[in-house]
């Protein structure tokens, strides 16, 4: 990436297929910049989202008004390349890690919204060992009732955490986060399956598949039923070719 500034949260906004992405020379840094000054929206876009965002005006807004957007995807990363802009990809996973092992060691307050019941009740119980001095001080599940909603947002509002995990599917967790994170401090990210792995409930991709970006395959291989959600990367490959 060219260089902007000095500061190793240095980031350039970008766009891929008219979808807002910024070249981060370091992504974690980027983050905790974006706490120091107030907090604010954090969302991980790959290739699947940035077609779904497309298609969709309130997902390509809650991303367009997004304080950090960071290339989760080797898509993603493939199409900045064809604008000559170098990013490496970034798992929001490992970034969400990354901010859990920072907040646990800076007193930090931290809220986990979203999978299922039996999901958070081992994250509960899991997490706080694993990473020593993390303080879980809110944690719901995303299977609420309607009714349920208004009384989380509130008690999340008055706690005013400082890392909030969203965990409700996209475009769910980047809209829900777009409307309740209006006004408040700290950072809100959302973690998509994130959850799940950290329960052990779902594996990530070995490491091989990772670093030969194929992480796509052996989620589809996990969940054969994503077969036609997946039918919107040579989509995306075919746009990214036809605008040059």
């Amino acid at each position: 990436m060219d260089s902007v500034s000095t500061t190793p949260d240095d980031r350039r906004r970008c766009k891929v297929l008219g979808v807002p992405v910024d070249a981060c020379r370091d992504v974690c840094a980027a983050a905790l910049g974006l706490h120091a000054r107030g907090g604010g929206r954090i969302v991980t876009l790959n290739a699947e989202m940035t077609i779904s965002a497309r298609a969709d005006a309130s997902l390509g807004q809650a991303i367009g008004t997004a304080d950090l957007v960071i290339p989760d995807g080797a898509g993603v990363v493939w199409a900045l390349g064809r604008q000559k802009v170098r990013v490496v990809k970034t798992a929001g996973i490992e970034l969400a890690w990354t901010l859990l092992n920072y907040a646990a060691a800076h007193q930090w307050r931290v809220a986990l919204v979203g999978a299922s019941p039996e999901v958070m009740e081992t994250l509960r119980a899991d997490l706080p060992q694993r990473i020593v001095g993390l303080n879980l001080a809110f944690t719901v599940d995303g299977y609420q009732s309607p009714e349920t909603w208004p009384g989380i947002e509130a008690q999340l509002k008055q706690l005013q955490p400082d890392l909030v995990l969203v965990a409700l599917g996209v475009p769910r967790q980047e809209t829900w986060s777009e409307r309740v994170a209006a006004g408040q401090p700290g950072l809100w990210m959302g973690v998509g399956g994130s959850f799940d792995v950290w329960a052990g409930t779902k594996k990530r991709a070995p490491g091989w598949m990772c670093r030969m970006q194929l992480e796509w395959m052996y989620r589809l291989i996990q969940e054969p039923s994503r077969w036609r959600r997946m039918l919107s990367l040579p989509a995306f490959v075919l746009d990214v070719i036809r605008m040059g």
